[in-house]
């Protein structure tokens, strides 16, 4: 019987910890943002129907590649050294798990939103290639970045706390206020419920998959210890 072994840290270790492989994920992520940015400039509603700072919560995708992005390039300065003992403190707690949480979420939703209504983007020819497998595909990709992201990554109580009640608050804009991202049908009750299902459960995994600081978090009540 022949046993293969998968160690997945020997392979984040190598990617991320070696500039050429880095820069490049940093460089496709890039790409991968720009044509977000440009799907949510020329769609209906668009950028130009929103004040400058509610950008954010429209992009949905765009913010998880810009959140994951920003965290990739913290091991910067690290190179060279073992990913996995890069340095962390509060601010870069909350920068990993809203990173995690964000890119899970709306990698998942956006394959949930495509198959609730598959007649209308399943295809073989033309603009289908991309519309149904490239668009569902890509955001795959999204939920293998993030489990990347717990290997350097650390999170607190706090920090998933305030993930969850900001996801929630993307929910209510997208659904409350009818700014959901751009779809061939209306969103019923499934994708709503979906939608705030996927909100707990990305949390939930985050919350099992990060080790915690241990030191304090000076955002917690009191200064109180938050692991």
């Amino acid at each position: 019987m022949v046993t293969v072994s998968f160690d997945a840290g020997r392979y984040v270790e190598y990617y991320l910890g070696n500039a050429p492989s880095l820069s490049t994920l940093l460089v496709a992520n890039g790409a991968a943002f720009l044509v977000g940015v440009s799907f949510y400039v020329h769609s209906d509603p668009s950028f130009a129907d929103l004040p400058t700072f509610l950008y954010p919560l429209f992009g949905d995708s765009p913010t998880a590649l810009a959140l994951v992005t920003l965290s990739l390039a913290t091991l910067l300065p690290h190179l060279g050294n073992p990913v996995r003992d890069a340095p962390t403190n509060v601010p870069l707690a909350y920068l990993h798990t809203f990173a995690f949480v964000w890119l899970i979420k709306y990698g998942l939703w956006t394959v949930v939103a495509l198959n609730l209504h598959p007649d209308q983007y399943v295809g073989f020819g033309g603009a289908a290639l991309w519309d149904y497998w490239g668009i569902m595909l890509t955001h795959l990709l999204f939920v293998v970045e993030a489990f990347a992201i717990p290997y350097y990554g650390r999170t607190t109580d706090r920090a998933l706390k305030a993930a969850l009640v900001a996801l929630l608050v993307n929910d209510v804009f997208d659904y409350g206020l009818g700014y959901y991202p751009p779809l061939r049908y209306e969103p019923g009750i499934p994708l709503i419920l979906a939608t705030l299902v996927l909100s707990v459960g990305t949390v939930y995994i985050a919350d099992r998959v990060f080790d915690r600081m241990d030191r304090f978090d000076p955002l917690a009540p009191a200064g109180g210890e938050d692991r």
